[in-house]
């Protein structure tokens, strides 16, 4: 476990929910990944991410799903791609093979809207 934290620490975090709009293949990544272009709705726009996540999920099944990311990290490049927000997902030893997205809930049928803020 790591070391317990602050609340303000916390909440500098900026998680957000948005929703796939197109995935790429990304063969120039070290590791296996994949292109995503996420819209997080008005406030943000559209924003990219390179997601190790080939080993659970195709393309086809990315496009339309919602995610939750942080957004309020520095860009990071990764080969010839910037890299503008991280997905969030799971693993179960903690490493990032075999990852597990994390997705929000949509609570009586009624959608969050995109960008809407983890709290």
């Amino acid at each position: 476990m790591e070391p317990q934290i602050e609340y303000n620490d916390f909440s500098r975090v900026d998680m957000r929910i948005g929703k796939v709009l197109r995935v790429e293949e990304f063969p120039r990544a070290r590791k296996p990944a994949y292109r995503l272009y996420i819209d997080f709705g008005e406030e943000i726009g559209e924003r990219k991410s390179s997601a190790q996540i080939t080993e659970n999920y195709n393309p086809e099944d990315l496009v339309g799903r919602y995610v939750v990311a942080v957004v309020n990290f520095p860009a990071r490049q990764i080969a010839d791609f910037m890299s503008e927000v991280l997905v969030l997902g799971a693993s179960k030893d903690g490493t990032t093979g075999n990852i597990i997205l994390l997705t929000p809930d949509q609570l009586l049928n009624q959608e969050l809207p995109l960008g809407a803020r983890i709290c």
